[in-house]
């Protein structure tokens, strides 16, 4: 008998009847077919016993004829297989599975620790024809590059003093948004709306223009933005980065 296959016959399987499977098996199976388990009727009374394999292609009944003289094989793919069943009776358990095709199959006085690991196996082929195999998830870590680490470093410690500041600053629960909401600079502007909009006194200073306290002021600002989830951490930075170049 094939040593590898002893792991899945220590269920009280007929040596003879598992011997003969295996030794007519060895012709049907097809390439890259590996049987998962053979589970053997066992009646009260009975000379030659059905039996059931199940391989990771395919299920195989296996009924003796002519007085064990040959034997009938029918087989039923995993894509065939609609669906598994076992029922636990006194004498064994009861094997069943039904095809696409509404087509029902059974055997029955399989000892009940042998059912089970067909019907386990069983269910296993059915996920990963479903599912498909589990893959193994990679995850990838982005180095820092050099670019990256000389635009740190250039950071002023002055500067960096600044966002040490703010980032420790605690968040402040805020009520009336239009505090601290940026007003937005216009796209494009003629002399005219220029003109317009200084008479009106509703002309924004550029970064460039405001001083080292108000521009941590409005860095300040667009911290309680990030900490209220009005602006996403990459807008945050984006903006501290430029805010930090005028400083």
């Amino acid at each position: 008998m094939n040593e590898q296959l002893k792991k899945f016959l220590n269920e009280e399987q007929d040596p003879k009847a598992v011997e003969k499977i295996t030794s007519k098996l060895n012709d049907l199976l097809m390439k890259g077919e590996e049987i998962g388990y053979i589970g053997v009727q066992k009646k009260p009374v009975t000379v030659f016993p059905d039996s059931l394999v199940v391989t990771n292609k395919r299920i195989i009944l296996c009924s003796p004829k002519n007085l064990g003289l040959s034997m009938d094989f029918n087989d039923y793919t995993w894509d065939d297989i609609e669906s598994v069943f076992v029922k636990e009776n006194i004498l064994g358990s009861e094997v069943s599975f039904t095809t696409k095709t509404d087509l029902s199959i059974s055997i029955d006085y399989i000892p009940k620790t042998q059912a089970r690991k067909l019907y386990t196996f069983s269910k296993e082929q059915l996920d990963i024809l479903k599912n498909g195999p589990i893959a193994e998830v990679s995850v990838a870590f982005e180095t820092p590059t050099i670019k990256d680490e000389v635009e740190v470093a250039e950071i002023p410690a002055e500067a960096a003093e600044v966002i040490e500041a703010v980032e420790e600053m605690e968040t402040e629960e805020v009520t009336d948004f239009a505090e601290i909401m940026p007003i937005a600079q216009p796209e494009f502007s003629s002399p005219d709306l220029a003109a317009n909009q200084q008479a009106e006194g509703k002309v924004e200073r550029t970064l460039a223009e405001l001083s080292n306290e108000e521009l941590f002021e409005k860095l300040q600002n667009y911290k309680k933005l990030l900490d209220n989830g009005l602006i996403l951490q990459g807008e945050y930075d984006a903006l501290k980065k430029e805010i930090l170049s005028h400083m």
